[in-house]
Formats: structure tokens, sequence, C-alpha cells
């Protein structure tokens, strides 16, 4: 079986898009499995894919409101996730998953491509790709060490790659808050909701007039009363509202 360096899953809505991260990526030397594309011609469907996402190193998830709707796309990120698949969900609209595509997703990593023009992000999912599978062995099928590698690693160049992401993207700072105070919401708020509160602290800082407006639009995030006023007493503690 032949091992590829990434598996891309897309919903219909978004072929377009999925076949320019392919060329994307091709041209710059990452190796990727698309359907139908490369769907073996006397294969069975579902089992060439199967065969193509345990082959893999990583699956970049081209994601959108549609990825929501779409039950192959779905049936694609649980096979990945249940082989221990390092999965990049690569959001192309400002949409979050559903509940049941958060429960495979809460544990994986984000990267936006928005707003337009879309070719500055595809040039960071390449160099995160580039990162990520050059830091990741090409272990041999079926060894456990593959996925926990490939997590590890996705997940190390999430972490050193942030300003590096920042500037690619030549977003500026939001004004309310420093980025120390922001990554320290992103944590606080991460004890009630996992790994997507990162993109909900980016999400309302781009909007919020100042610290206690951003503190207070986040803890309504939270379905809990007491989880939020835990939320909002960290943040009060880190200076986000008034003592």
């Amino acid at each position: 079986m032949h091992t590829h360096d990434v598996f891309v899953s897309y919903s219909q809505a978004d072929r377009e898009c999925a076949f320019d991260i392919v060329a994307w990526l091709e041209a710059r030397d990452i190796g990727v499995w698309i359907a139908p594309r490369d769907v073996s011609p006397a294969a069975e469907w579902a089992e060439d894919i199967i065969d193509a996402i345990s082959s893999s190193r990583i699956m970049v998830l081209v994601f959108s409101a549609s990825t929501n709707e779409s039950v192959q796309v779905r049936r694609e990120v649980e096979r990945a996730v249940h082989k221990g698949l390092a999965v990049l969900a690569f959001r192309v609209e400002d949409v979050l998953p559903v509940k049941s595509l958060e429960y495979f997703l809460s544990s994986q990593h984000w990267l936006d491509a928005f707003p337009p023009p879309r070719e500055p992000h595809y040039e960071r999912l390449s160099a995160f790709l580039k990162a990520a599978l050059a830091a990741t062995p090409n272990h041999g099928m079926g060894e456990p060490s593959r996925a926990s590698a490939g997590q590890t690693e996705l997940r190390r160049v999430a972490e050193v790659s942030v300003a590096e992401l920042v500037a690619l993207d030549h977003a500026p700072r939001p004004h309310c808050a420093t980025p120390e105070q922001l990554h320290q919401m992103e944590i606080e708020l991460a004890r009630f909701i996992g790994p997507v509160a990162k993109h909900l602290v980016r999400h309302a800082a781009a909007s919020a007039v100042d610290l206690q407006q951003l503190s207070l639009r986040l803890s309504a995030e939270l379905d809990c009363e007491q989880d939020r006023q835990k939320f909002i007493g960290a943040c009060r503690m880190l200076g986000a509202t008034p003592l």
C-alpha cells in the first residue's frame, strides 16, 4: 500500500477549494490523495478511501457550513480519528462543527482560511504541513507510534507557529487585549469547552471594544451559570474585568 503525506477530505460544495489546495500542496512536493481523482478504476470506492486514509500521515479537512451536512465527510473523519490519524481542519468559512463532528474534532487542530483572498492561507497551510511532516517520522502502517507522533507534531507545530501564522495572515492584534491576555483567556475557556476555545476567543476579540466586553461575550458560550461565573472570575484575575 502506497503511503501518502496528506488525505484531503471535503464536501462537494467545497470541491473547487479542495482541488486548489491539492495543486498548491503538490507544487510544494507534498504527496496528496483526493477522491475521485485517486480512486482506482477497478477498486470499490469505500474500500479505496479507507485504504487511503490508513496510508496517509495527516488528514486535511476542508471545513465549511456544507461540511456539517455531509455524511460522507463525517464518515471519513470518523475513520481517520479511529485510525489515529492527525486531522487538520482548514476552515474556509467562519462556522463551527455540529455536535456529531465536534465529537471527533474537539482534540484536533484548526487553521482559518478567511478573510479572502485564500492564496495566503494556502501558503500558510503548506508551511504548516511541511513543518509537521518533516518533524514526524514516517512509521510503517499499523504502528501505534505513528498516530501519537502525528498528533504530537501537529500540536507542537501549532504551538510554536502562532507568531508566524499571524504574520502570514497580516492580521493586526486585537486592541482590546494583549497577546498574553488572549492566550490566558483561551486557556481558561478551554477548561470548560476544549480546543474550540481558541477560535471563540479570536473571533470575539476581533470586535470586542474592551476586556470586560470580551470576557462577558465569552462567558455566554458556557451553558452553566456556575461555569460562567468561574470563567469571569478567572478573567478578573487576568485584569479582564474590573475588580
